[in-house]
């Protein structure tokens, strides 16, 4: 049984472009928390702000993106995100011209908003091209190129954004007089603007392609009212669970990767620049691993990987809690969480939306509004370290694990029972 069949292989690999394009701004953006905490002197509550902006977006404009292309196509839907995207990236450069994190903010949001609509349309778009049964194997392949997004938008921080900001420490800064810090803070946001406003001209271009590429419609739409679809989605348990799951797993992600940096600043006592190389090799190790798990779905079931994966986080998040003031052993443990987080997020969404049949594209909705867990959990391992210490508040994530286990276990004891059940 092919995973991927010919006819739907170019708008395959044009969709799973889509992911990669996220990626690199889901990235970019986990880096800001370092930069900002620098250019303005924040707290690491403060700059989670930007993390509650972005996913805040994320769930404001799934459900909108589903209806969206419900009406109309999967194609429009593609269109509209990548303008958003462009949109928000290019609204860098106001921002930077009046120096306002507020005005970064809401630029972030219109960004991370077009992100959305790419989410909410790609994953179903990937489920349909095929058959149901590959339907998850695939959805991981797609994935798997999400993670490389990641590294490239990882790279372009550490080399265009985190290499051009200033030595001086919030107390430095503030002891400078207000010419000073403003010359020293212009050119800091300049860095963070041009490498943004960048990216945005770029998603234009991709854009223009898109349009002109004929795609397939992809998949039946459902004939009945949008609550008749919300009616029959609220009773599927295994649905309603893998969204409460999602929203823990989201959250857990952006939390373990947006003091990534920091907790690296602390344990081996080297700047920015030089700790987002141990956030790129998280993120490659993030990426080789959902090659490994997708390609382990040939033999195992992805509820059961999910399982294993799970125990695993919830031992290294642990062990980063732990082995706090140790160096090396504490980052090992830290970069392992991210090669077990790797399936979590394609394999939920994928057993989620497993038997919903024609409401798939208000089902894909509710998960990625699911991605709210990264606005609301981050802030919330921020206030944790701020109040007791970044090792410490390692305890979020590990907590988002526990949920993602036991959605694992009631995934695999009704697939072990409908199994017993045929046979």
């Amino acid at each position: 049984m092919k995973t991927i069949e010919k006819k739907y292989l170019i708008p395959f690999c044009l969709v799973t472009l889509l992911f990669l394009l996220w990626g690199i701004a889901n990235n970019m953006t986990d880096t800001l928390l370092s930069a900002f905490k620098r250019i303005m002197s924040m707290t690491d509550t403060q700059t989670s702000f930007i993390q509650f902006a972005f996913y805040g977006s994320y769930f404001c404009f799934a459900l909108p993106a589903a209806l969206f292309i419900r009406k109309y196509s999967y194609k429009s839907g593609v269109i509209l995100g990548l303008i958003l995207y462009a949109a928000g990236a290019i609204l860098f450069f106001p921002a930077s011209q009046v120096a306002s994190y507020i005005f970064y903010l809401i630029a972030i949001y219109i960004l991370a908003g077009g992100c959305s609509i790419l989410e909410t349309t790609a994953n179903p778009y990937i489920l349909a091209m095929g058959d149901p049964k590959t339907a998850t194997r695939r959805l991981n392949i797609a994935q798997a190129f999400n993670p490389l997004g990641s590294i490239t938008g990882i790279l372009l921080s550490q080399f265009f954004i985190l290499s051009e900001l200033n030595s001086a420490t919030a107390t430095e800064r503030e002891a400078m007089t207000e010419t000073q810090l403003a010359e020293i803070q212009s050119h800091e946001l300049s860095a963070v603007t041009g490498t943004y406003m960048t990216l945005g001209f770029v998603l234009l271009a991709i854009m223009v392609i898109m349009l002109l590429v004929k795609m397939p419609k992809g998949g039946d739409d459902s004939k009945d009212s949008v609550k008749e679809s919300f009616s029959r989605l609220f009773k599927n348990k295994k649905y309603i669970f893998g969204v409460v799951a999602q929203f823990f797993y989201v959250g857990a992600q952006i939390g373990v990767w947006s003091y990534t940096i920091r907790l690296v600043m602390q344990e081996l006592g080297i700047n920015e620049a030089n700790s987002a190389t141990y956030y790129l090799i998280s993120i490659i190790c993030f990426s080789s691993a959902r090659f490994l798990f997708t390609w382990l779905m040939k033999w195992l079931r992805p509820s059961k990987l999910l399982l294993w994966a799970s125990v695993a986080d919830i031992i290294f998040s642990g062990l980063v809690i732990i082995f706090s003031g140790t160096g090396t052993t504490c980052i090992i443990a830290l970069i392992s969480i991210s090669f077990f987080m790797s399936l979590m997020f394609p394999t939920i969404y994928g057993i989620a939306l497993e038997d919903v049949g024609s409401d798939a594209k208000i089902g894909a909705s509710g998960l990625i509004m699911a991605i709210l867990g990264g606005a609301l959990i981050t802030p919330l391992q921020g206030l944790v370290s701020d109040a007791s210490s970044i090792n410490i508040s390692y305890i979020v994530p590990l907590i988002c694990f526990v949920v993602v286990l036991l959605f694992s276990i009631y995934v695999e004891k009704h697939t072990t029972k409908e199994v017993k059940e045929i046979e």
